[in-house]
């Protein structure tokens, strides 16, 4: 069995596109553009908020660069810093399958491509915190998912060989995350996914929490 299980965090431990569509549209209306839709913002996830404000300010045709860009970021990390879970939910069954599975001795951490402080709080105000040895986020190391390096490093630092641990997202960049890091993957059916679950790298894939102490002693038996 192995040792531990890494989560990403948007879209497969919380729903957080209702903060981010509501902020992206308040930094979008400072500049003077319409609102965007919350299933345009939601496409935008899981590249981190630059990548996120970058392709806001492209999707009104009117791309930021150098100190504009940066100064539109910080705009956003300033408000969502205020308020970083006040719209977001936990997925149903996130709770209740987090404790079954520290029971049955699972270390478990969490690689969010989110600013490391960014999801510490909102891990704190969404009451995931006592489940987690490790957070590692997209400022930690100079490489970001989909590259191995924070995966395989966030492993480390729970104290997991190569072969002791299980990545689980929601994503085309958490799939190519555990694919390039050669680690077990199962997919959350239910995030920002925008392809076809069978076009991604997976070992097994869920729509229900329930299922997952199921899924990990499979999957995690299994020749990649």
């Amino acid at each position: 069995m192995n040792k531990g299980i890494i989560f990403d965090l948007d879209g497969t431990l919380i729903d957080s596109a209702p903060d981010l569509h509501a902020i992206a549209n308040m930094v979008l209306n400072a500049h003077g553009h319409k609102p965007l839709t919350l299933e345009t913002v939601a496409s935008f996830i899981g590249n981190g908020i630059p990548k996120l404000v970058e392709r806001c300010f492209d999707t009104v045709q009117s791309p930021l660069e150098g100190e504009a860009f940066d100064k539109a970021v910080a705009m956003f990390l300033e408000e969502y810093a205020q308020a970083p879970a006040k719209h977001s939910t936990l997925y149903p069954g996130v709770l209740e399958a987090l404790q079954e599975l520290k029971d049955k001795g699972y270390k478990m951490g969490i690689c969010t491509n989110k600013t490391e402080s960014m999801a510490v709080l909102i891990v704190n105000e969404m009451g995931l915190a006592p489940f987690f040895d490790v957070i590692t986020g997209g400022d930690r190391l100079p490489q970001k998912k989909p590259a191995p390096e924070p995966l395989i490093n966030c492993a480390k630092e729970m104290g997991c060989a190569p072969d002791e641990y299980v990545y689980i997202g929601d994503s085309e960049i958490d799939a190519r995350t555990a694919k390039s890091a050669g680690a077990p993957f199962i997919l959350f059916t239910e995030g920002y996914r925008k392809i076809l679950a069978s076009d991604l790298y997976h070992q097994a894939l869920y729509c229900r929490f329930s299922h997952l102490k199921h899924l990990i002693p499979h999957v995690t038996s299994q020749d990649l």
